[in-house]
C-alpha cells in the first residue's frame, strides 16, 4: 500500500537536486570571479553575465530545473490532495527524479547536449505520461 508520504519523498529527493545544482553553481561563480578578478557588479544581470563568465553549465542547468520538473511537483501536490497516489505513480516519480539526475549531471559535468537530450526527453515524456495517467483517472472517477 502507498500513500501520500510515498508520493512526496520523490519531491524531495527533487529539490535536493535543485540545491546541489545551486550550490555548484555559486562555486562555479563565486571562482569564476575570482580568477577574472571581476567586482561583482560588472557581472549585474544575465545579459551582462553571458558576455563576462564562461562557466554557465550549473547556471544554465538550474534554470532548466524550474522548467518541467515544476509539472512534476503539481502532480505530485496533486495526486496527494487527489487520494490518487499508486504504485505506478511512485516508481514513475523515481524514474523521474534519476532521469533528471542524470539530465543534470551530464549537464554540470561533460556536457554532451546529445546525452543530455536523451535523458531530457526521456523526463518530459514520462511526466506527460504521469499527466496522461492521472487525468485518465480523474475522468473515470467524475463519470462513475
Amino acid at each position: 500500500m502507498v500513500g501520500k508520504v510515498d508520493i512526496l519523498l520523490p519531491c524531495a529527493a527533487m529539490v535536493l537536486l535543485t540545491f546541489v545544482v545551486w550550490v555548484k553553481l555559486y562555486l562555479d561563480r563565486v571562482a569564476e570571479m575570482r580568477e577574472l578578478r571581476l567586482d561583482p557588479q560588472t557581472v549585474r544581470n544575465s545579459v551582462l553575465g553571458a558576455g563576462v563568465l564562461k562557466r554557465v553549465e550549473a547556471a544554465d542547468n538550474f534554470k532548466n530545473l524550474f522548467e518541467v520538473p515544476v509539472l512534476f511537483y503539481v502532480l505530485c501536490a496533486c495526486l496527494a490532495a487527489s487520494d490518487q497516489v499508486t504504485p505506478f505513480f511512485v516508481i514513475a516519480a523515481w524514474i523521474f527524479v534519476a532521469l533528471r539526475a542524470l539530465h543534470s549531471t551530464i549537464h554540470i559535468t561533460y556536457n554532451t547536449v546529445v546525452h543530455r537530450f536523451y535523458a531530457y526527453a526521456a523526463g518530459a515524456l514520462l511526466i506527460f505520461l504521469m499527466w496522461a495517467v492521472f487525468a485518465a483517472r480523474l475522468l473515470a472517477l467524475r463519470m462513475s
